[in-house]
């Protein structure tokens, strides 16, 4: 892709003829509207409240100028530098995903994706095709899920080791919570037999899986690192997004990411990246995060694992795994101190927590901190937890009051729930239909920001914002227009500012659609503007034409089509 260098004077850029999706409903709250639409935006002409569905949107620089009908936007064209015919393409805010996983996202893309592996034999033929036609020095795989193959056995080191003679090889499960490693690997790194998690056949979890990881990542070039970012960042602005919260942590990946991250948005017009840093405060995360110019201690610092892996913690054993349940990482005393270590130093402090006995020790932990930092200073940092799959309505509450940010994945119900998915072989039916539920969390009032945990999932907005208006389980369902503010305004919230919104004043980050074929009903109501679009299953999705972040165009559709011509 092609970026185009800054202009020192600000641009004027006219968009018409199309519907304008001037901003979202309540993210958990009706407050969040109320705080995005006052904090200095809205303050123009032409908002095009009250006057019909605005299909018009002015920009000046990296500001929004004007949001009101074609006609009204007529003195706007004769100074715009450009001008942008719609043709009824829709503009809505740029989303936002607020869990992510660049440098992997970006590996996972470009490397070997075992996604549409369905056997042992299907991964193992997958790597030694791989391996002839690379010379990495490591050879990195993703997405393997066990749970789609007849048989369900697993590659062995010596298997992987056959298919790739003396190449390393480290293979993620699709959760990213447990992997395979060849011999050549785990001869690189043998101080992964001593640590829980290593059982002997060359399937890796907990912290045999972090230094299993840690020496795969030690082998994968500055240059490879930097390219896998550059990848994932592209194929972000791609799919419509104009942020992304990573979650970096010591047993992710490398805190040079962070840096490489930067230097690209320095270099030119990027997606944006909100820093996270998963590291407790009593081994120094506190400070860590600050150096890394993070907004928090927070994001995968994990009180436990994942479903798929069977690391999630919960209170009664795994349905396929009678007297398992899972593993827990931090007690409620730990939460508590990297709470208020985290509010007295002016950090969000942030959890990974996905089973019921981890999120229960969470909020146990929150509940503690209150008693030692107060309410009010509790609730004014805008912690936030990740995943949060499993929560008691009474927990919701109780996050609600402490204003809590609940970072949530809709493709995780979309993929594996239902009474027929994984979670349910995992759990059993009843709690599959009780995970991720967004309803419950709505109704309590706790804020929602949504994500997709790439590459566990795909960047894919749209998708996540179907899979939350149709959860397996009913009843857990929320409208479309809540779904579309969570991936939006609810991703702002949880950084600490109140964009998401196209209105005068505001910051020119939106995207363009295309095939976003409107739908009339109540359930797309709810917002500022046009209709969100016909987000029902089997109705096809918008496909992104152009990106731009703070009046900066970061993709266009027209270009990368020529491109790969």
């Amino acid at each position: 892709m092609t970026f185009h260098p800054r202009d020192p004077r600000p641009r004027r850029v006219l968009l018409r003829g199309g519907p304008i999706l001037a901003a979202g409903s309540a993210a958990g709250t009706d407050s969040a509207v109320g705080s995005a639409v006052g904090s200095g935006v809205g303050s123009g002409v032409g908002s095009g409240v009250g006057s019909g569905p605005p299909t018009a949107l002015a920009i000046e620089g990296r500001t929004v100028r004007f949001v009101g009908s074609a006609a009204e936007a007529d003195t706007w064209a004769a100074g715009a530098d450009e001008i942008v015919e719609l043709a009824g393409r829709l503009v809505t805010p740029a989303f936002v995903d607020a869990h992510v996983h660049v440098s992997q996202t970006g590996l996972r893309l470009s490397g070997l994706d075992l996604a549409a592996a369905r056997s042992r034999t299907d991964v193992l033929d997958a790597v030694a095709r791989h391996a002839r036609t690379r010379t990495d020095a490591v050879l990195l795989g993703f997405g393997w899920d066990e749970t789609t193959w007849a048989e369900p056995g697993l590659p062995t080191a010596a298997e992987l080791d056959r298919a790739a003679p003396g190449r390393p090889v480290y293979l993620a499960r699709v959760d990213v919570h447990s992997g395979l490693v060849s011999g050549a690997l785990y001869d690189r790194a043998p101080a992964m037999a001593a640590e829980p998690g290593w059982d002997g056949t060359g399937r890796v979890e907990r912290e045999a899986h972090h230094v299993a990881r840690d020496a795969a990542g030690a082998l994968v070039s500055d240059a490879q690192r930097t390219a896998a970012i550059e990848t994932a960042l592209a194929a972000a602005a791609a799919a419509g997004l104009g942020s992304l919260h990573e979650m970096s942590a010591p047993h992710v990946n490398a805190a040079g990411d962070l840096a490489v991250c930067a230097r690209i948005a320095a270099e030119r017009p990027s997606v944006r990246v909100v820093p996270y840093w998963g590291e407790l405060a009593r081994t120094g995360g506190v400070e860590r995060a600050r150096e890394l110019g993070c907004l928090g201690a927070a994001g995968d610092l994990c009180a436990d694992g994942a479903f798929g892996s069977r690391t999630a913690a919960l209170s009664s054993p795994y349905a396929d795994r009678p007297g398992h349940t899972g593993h827990g990482y931090l007690d409620a005393e730990e939460v508590a101190a990297h709470v208020v270590a985290c509010t007295e130093a002016g950090l969000q402090a942030g959890f990974h927590c996905i089973g019921d006995a981890a999120v229960t020790a969470v909020v146990d932990g929150f509940r503690l901190a209150e008693k030692r930092v107060g309410g009010d200073r509790l609730s004014s940092a805008r912690h936030r937890l990740e995943h949060v799959e499993l929560v008691t309505a009474g927990q919701a509450c109780d996050l609600a009051r402490w204003g809590v940010v609940v970072s949530g994945q809709p493709a995780f119900d979309a993929a594996w729930g239902g009474t027929d998915g994984m979670y349910a072989t995992r759990l059993g039916t009843e709690r599959a239909l009780a995970a991720n539920p967004w309803a419950t969390l709505r109704r309590a009032g706790v804020p929602l920001a949504f994500g997709s945990d790439a590459p566990v999932t795909p960047f894919d907005p749209w998708g996540g914002v179907r899979a939350a208006a149709w959860h397996h389980n009913e009843a857990e369902r929320i409208s479309v227009a809540d779904a579309f503010a969570a991936h939006t305004m609810g991703g702002h919230h949880a950084a600490g500012d109140e964009g998401g919104v196209l209105a005068p004043g505001a910051e020119a980050t939106y995207a363009v659609w295309d095939g976003a074929v409107p739908d009339g009903g109540a359930a797309a109501a709810g917002t500022d503007g046009a209709s969100l679009p016909d987000l029902r299953p089997g109705a096809p999705l918008p496909r992104c034409v152009r990106t731009v972040v703070a009046g900066e165009v970061v993709f266009e559709r027209e270009q990368q089509d020529r491109e790969q011509a």
